[in-house]
């Protein structure tokens, strides 16, 4: 895992509204990358709807918020029309940019042992390093921890 003040790798993905989208294209303004295990799984659910119910306020202070997981583009447009997103959510199915953010990782769940991606948010800033990062392990409340960042992010001058 990626730690503050590393360079955020670029990555370049599918989203499940069409577009691709480009990390460094984004550079210039702060962005918030999220990371999730699987779509249309409870804590999965409740952290895009938490993201989705904020992204007014982060798109006050000009921060996108993308989410990625390693679902394919028609599994991300179920769920996001299930549920209605406002953010995209981004596949990355050869794992590529979990593996570059170091979020590929063995887990354990019911004495079973399996690879799988850890739920952690990126905040990147302006120039492309990683600002803040946010181990998802309360889903609860996650996202505003982001959105209060951002706005401290935001409001600092650089």
């Amino acid at each position: 895992m990626l730690e503050t003040g590393a360079a955020a790798p670029d990555f370049t993905l599918p989203d499940d509204r069409g577009q691709s989208f480009s990390l460094k294209r984004h550079r210039g303004h702060p962005v918030v990358v999220s990371f999730y295990c699987e779509d249309d799984s409870g804590g999965c659910v409740t952290e895009n709807q938490e993201f989705s119910a904020l992204a007014p306020q982060f798109g006050d202070i000009g921060v996108p918020i993308v989410a990625i997981s390693p679902q394919d583009i028609e599994s991300h447009k179920k769920f996001s029309a299930k549920y209605g997103f406002a953010h995209p959510l981004l596949a990355d199915p050869g794992l590529a940019a979990i593996r570059a953010y170091g979020l590929w990782e063995k887990k354990k769940l019911w004495g079973h042992e399996f690879m799988g991606v850890l739920r952690v948010t990126y905040l990147i800033d302006a120039d492309g390093r990683i600002a803040g990062v946010f181990k998802a392990s309360r889903i609860k409340g996650h996202a505003q921890k982001v959105l209060d960042a951002a706005r401290q992010l935001a409001a600092s001058p650089d």
